[in-house]
């Protein structure tokens, strides 16, 4: 028996309040299959879904579902089922939750499936434990089949960010598809460059936007590795020197 949703107080983000706002560029263009799409609609969808569940970092050639974009395209499946395809591929979840931990990857699906941020670390932590007992397809269909989700979007819209516009200001919400896809933790597991002089960091012996200081790389330097450098260096100089004398002598 499955345990149930851990209760959690919606907070009042931009989104759950009603907004009078014209139309421009930071409304989301919203597509569905309530009507008869054309060809160029349904791809238009498709490529929705796409950017919506992978967002646009990801959304290569090799990680496209063709079978399930098929069976969309001829009514087999829905929207709804569509999303659901994605979001428990192997691609997802290779890219998204095999370098996550629960609750990051709690904080990047909620804006990809519902549309909106996550509300607080309580609702964090309640959608972290159904994703540790359900597993990621009991996660992502409870996310579906969510109350939320049905009166949003129900079977045949493609979810979208909920209202990007804020009142008195120039510009709405940054799109979701800028928060990293993974977090600090896995981040420091990769790695690391700077192998000639051991320093463990990420650009060899000063970070990315520090500036070179002799006395910091007289510290740093790995000087046996250094020394060992210095020394095959010399050794094919003189070589190297050694056979242009020898050819020399031979020509003359």
């Amino acid at each position: 028996m499955p345990i149930p949703l851990l209760e959690y107080s919606p907070s009042a983000q931009n989104q759950r309040v009603a907004g009078f706002e014209v139309p421009g560029d930071d409304q989301p263009r919203v597509h569905n299959t309530e009507v008869l799409l054309s060809a160029d609609e349904m791809d238009a969808l498709i490529g929705s879904a796409y950017r919506q569940v992978f967002h646009e970092q990801q959304m290569l050639s090799h990680h496209r579902q063709t079978l399930l974009e098929s069976q969309l395209k001829s009514g087999q499946i829905t929207v709804k089922a569509f999303i659901r395809g994605l979001a428990t591929s192997d691609a997802f979840r290779r890219l998204n939750y095999d370098v996550n931990n629960n609750y990051r990857f709690v904080e990047l699906c909620v804006p990809r499936i519902l549309g909106r941020k996550v509300y607080s670390d309580r609702e964090k932590m309640a959608w972290s434990i159904v994703l540790a007992t359900q597993g990621l397809p009991g996660f992502i269909d409870t996310l579906l089949n969510s109350e939320e989700y049905m009166n949003r979007f129900g079977d045949h819209t493609v979810p979208y960010q909920q209202r990007r516009t804020l009142a008195n200001r120039s510009q709405g919400e940054l799109p979701f598809e800028r928060m990293a896809r993974y977090g600090t933790d896995y981040r420091d597991q990769l790695p690391r460059t700077g192998w000639l002089f051991g320093s463990g960091r990420a650009d060899g012996l000063f970070g990315q936007f520090e500036p070179f200081d002799f006395d910091t790389f007289i510290r740093r330097a790995n000087w046996p590795v250094t020394a060992g450098l210095f020394i095959v260096l010399f050794i094919l100089i003189a070589f190297s020197l050694t056979l242009a004398t020898t050819a020399s002598s031979s020509v003359g």
